[in-house]
């Protein structure tokens, strides 16, 4: 599998960040035994810590495209022959 690629079975950014909205909610209740506590916690920095991994690889990816300063990398130049917008005859 290549860094591009996730596997189907392991959470996606949002699923992640859902999550750990859920973790903290447990963790203000105030209702969770020190184990319970702790266990949340640590699922909570490994999301996180996934989280960061793919926001990163997304940032990097989105500066092959574009660039670091904004400015594209790729030429984005239409075809000579290419339509212009409205000449659809």
């Amino acid at each position: 599998m290549s860094t591009n690629e996730r596997d189907p079975q392991e959470p996606g950014l949002e699923d992640r960040l859902r999550r750990i909205d859920e973790i903290v909610a447990a963790l203000d209740s105030d209702a969770l035994g020190l184990d319970q506590a702790l266990a949340l916690f640590e699922e909570g920095v490994a999301h996180v810590g996934r989280a960061r991994q793919i926001l990163a690889a997304a940032e990097l990816k989105v500066e092959e495209l574009v660039g670091p300063a904004g400015q594209e990398r790729r030429d984005m130049t239409p075809p000579a022959d290419a339509l212009a917008p409205g000449d659809d005859d």
